[in-house]
């Protein structure tokens, strides 16, 4: 792991800014110019780097469904994303990201292939197919739509998580659950950690609806929700809650620690993503790591594949993940 010293360098700030963004400190003033600068140097400087080869003059597309503050907010795409551009560059294409916002997407023959990086609503899939590009999507499964795929397995952690808790004995499980909708407000996703999470709890007979919190995936959201279960719940709060990505779980532990409510004493807390965020952070987040280089990458070896080969069936990939125990549970 990268070191605050070597953040810093890369970046161009003091290791006390580094250390400050990647805590999601919200008394610092910096842009969101240097806050990206720095997510990007932690993230680049976690990455394997190979020599690019020279195979095309041509770009790759990367349509990202989350603007540049989104992006910010919750790290998780981001890191997908230069997972994509690394594998990108290192076969030789050039890469360029493109929002969908922009009234034209990119056609040939200026671009070989496209990556999309979000979820899309079937008017979006549908613009995105009238490109005529192969395209490969990242976190969003779309073999119904007839193209490739890299998803992450959600079931099995999730799973995992609730093990542990009861492993250590604790039972009174709770969960800070995002909500997300596509860019065109077109289509409200079902999150399947949150699914999985009610499934096995309710089988379990530990489903209690008071402990499932929801809002958006993002830090403040994470905050908000567990500044609102500390007030309203009082004694009763969990002893546990799984946060369903690591903004939310940063978020939460900033409220808890408002609040003089000891972690992982009190309160234990498990993210998911292991972003790059959680090592830095204090207490360090234990997190379901979820390899988004290697999702980024794969999404470029798929699309590749299918210009190579002409394949025309389409593959979804389905990456595993692992349960990675730090301070912040027990």
């Amino acid at each position: 792991m990268a070191t605050i010293k070597d953040i810093a360098e890369k970046a161009g700030v003091s290791p006390a800014t580094v250390s400050r963004v990647l805590n999601y400190d919200p008394g610092l003033s910096v842009t969101d110019k240097t806050k990206k600068r720095i997510f990007e140097a932690a993230e680049d400087l976690n990455y394997q780097h190979k020599k690019k080869s020279s195979r095309s003059t041509q770009k790759i597309a990367i349509l990202t469904w989350y603007n540049e503050q989104e992006e910010l907010d919750d790290i998780y795409y981001l890191s997908i994303r230069l997972g994509a551009e690394n594998k990108i560059h290192e076969a030789g294409f050039e890469s360029q990201q493109i929002g969908l916002q922009q009234q034209n997407l990119p056609t040939s023959p200026d671009f070989a292939g496209m990556i999309a990086i979000g979820k899309f609503s079937q008017n979006q899939i549908k613009r995105i197919k009238a490109t005529g590009l192969p395209t490969t999507f990242v976190d969003f499964n779309t073999l119904n739509y007839g193209f490739d795929s890299v998803t992450t397995n959600f079931h099995y952690p999730v799973l995992q998580i609730i093990d542990h808790f009861q492993k250590v004995g604790i039972d009174d499980i709770g969960i800070l659950a995002g909500q997300e909708v596509t860019s065109d407000q077109q289509l409200r996703l079902t999150d399947l950690r949150y699914q999985t999470f009610r499934n096995i709890l309710r089988d379990r007979k530990l489903l209690n609806p008071d402990f499932i919190l929801k809002g958006s995936f993002s830090v403040e959201s994470g905050h908000q929700m567990m500044t609102k279960a500390i007030q309203e719940l009082g004694e009763q709060l969990p002893h546990a809650f799984f946060a369903a990505n690591d903004a939310l779980a940063i978020g939460a532990l900033h409220a808890l620690k408002e609040n003089h409510i000891a972690v992982p004493e009190r309160v234990s807390i498990i993210g998911f993503n292991d972003s790059t965020v959680a090592k830095y952070f204090s207490p360090q987040l234990s997190s379901v790591k979820v390899d988004t280089e290697l999702m980024g990458q794969k999404s470029v070896e798929l699309l590749l594949d299918r210009l190579d080969s002409q394949r025309t069936v389409p593959v979804n990939l389905n990456i595993g993940t692992e349960l990675v125990l730090r301070e912040s549970s027990k």
